[in-house]
């Protein structure tokens, strides 16, 4: 994992981004909606070599860039930067089979996030996906920088829903499967790689897991495989109807919500539509609070890395229903917004180191 050595935030709260990407359409409709923020300032590269020419000039917060480039690849651009000048990169890429794979090795190199690229010509690449890109710059630009986070830049309004629009808190049904414990995991930035490490940490007994990260569609298909192979349980993208079953993880697909339902043969998942949540689909808040009122005390909550407040208000249900709780602690964090704000609303017991998050949660599934 990088931990990025970075510029202190500058006073007047500006976000300079640098768009790399050889299509003069992307780079035109990734400026504009950037630009629409007062906040967020975009200058533009159409390929590696000229965006060094423009970093050496002035130090961008954020790194966008395409993985498909002339004269030098995405890849090699993101190895670079890490090892010259490390500052947070997104990488933005195609859903084709090959570049999915390549922008999963990005996050093993140290890119913060990836986000699908946007299809060209389409100029209503704005409502939800401009909230989740503007909120992925913000992301990226707190990522790891110093021990106090600056406050975010102030986003213009956007729909804020709580996990309500999907599912109603109401009492917790008394049907639960005996014996059987479910782990909650959720996390955005830098938790790909708190993921992987939690994960290859767990014995192939260990309770089923079932986990939201912040993710676009397609690419938590291949983050899933990428698992399976490195890890000793099983590992797949959730599917509509799954089992959540010892040994096993599910994770969220990107763009679809993940729900924990109880019936009479066990915990099954749920894979839903519906609005953005917490700015989020999938949402931590939604798995959490589908997890308290399906699994209640048989649970164990954990909240990873990552910015915003997605998923604290869910551990505190989750809490409440009797479910054990665990939060990433603040120094390995890439962002500690989403922790932080469970620990603040008192949804948290323990708070952990990531090398310790496995073994506290595998005690507290088996107390």
């Amino acid at each position: 994992m990088i931990s990025y050595s970075h510029k202190p935030k500058k006073s007047d709260g500006i976000i300079h981004v640098l768009v790399v990407d050889d299509s003069a359409v992307v780079r035109q409709v990734m400026q504009g909606i950037l630009s629409a923020d007062p906040k967020i300032k975009v200058s533009v590269a159409a390929d590696p070599i000229i965006a060094f020419a423009k970093i050496e000039k002035e130090m961008p917060d954020v790194v966008i860039t395409d993985l498909v480039m002339p004269r030098m690849d995405g890849l090699t651009f993101l190895r670079k930067i890490m090892e010259e000048r490390p500052l947070p990169v997104v990488v933005c890429s195609e859903v084709a089979h090959r570049r999915t794979e390549d922008a999963i090795s990005a996050l093993e190199l140290g890119a913060v996030e990836v986000i699908k690229k946007p299809k060209l010509g389409v100029r209503d690449f704005l409502n939800e996906s401009a909230v989740m890109l503007i909120d992925v710059v913000r992301s990226a630009a707190q990522a790891k920088l110093t021990l106090t986070l600056t406050p975010a830049p102030f986003l213009p309004v956007a729909p804020r829903n709580t996990a309500d629009v999907v599912l109603s808190l109401g009492p917790t049904p008394r049907h639960q499967p005996a014996g059987n414990k479910i782990i909650a995991v959720g996390a955005s930035t830098g938790g790909t790689e708190a993921i992987r490490e939690f994960l290859q940490a767990m014995p192939p007994g260990c309770p089923g897991i079932v986990i939201v990260q912040h993710m676009p569609e397609v690419f938590t298909r291949a983050f899933a495989e990428r698992l399976n192979r490195d890890c000793t349980i099983e590992v797949k993208e959730a599917a509509d109807g799954d089992r959540i079953l010892n040994g096993r993880a599910l994770i969220a697909a990107g763009n679809h919500h993940l729900l924990v339902h109880s019936t009479a043969c066990g915990y099954i998942a749920q894979v839903a539509e519906g609005p953005l949540v917490s700015r989020h689909r999938p949402s931590v808040d939604v798995l959490f609070r589908s997890v308290a009122k399906s699994v209640g005390s048989n649970a164990v909550g954990v909240i990873m890395t990552g910015m915003g407040n997605d998923g604290a208000q869910g551990l505190l249900e989750m809490r409440d229903s009797g479910a054990l709780t665990i939060a990433q602690d603040e120094a390995s964090c890439v962002v500690f917004g989403m922790p932080k704000e469970a620990i603040a609303r008192n949804a948290v017991e323990a708070v952990v180191p990531l090398r310790r998050i496995a073994e506290a949660a595998l005690k507290m599934a088996s107390s």
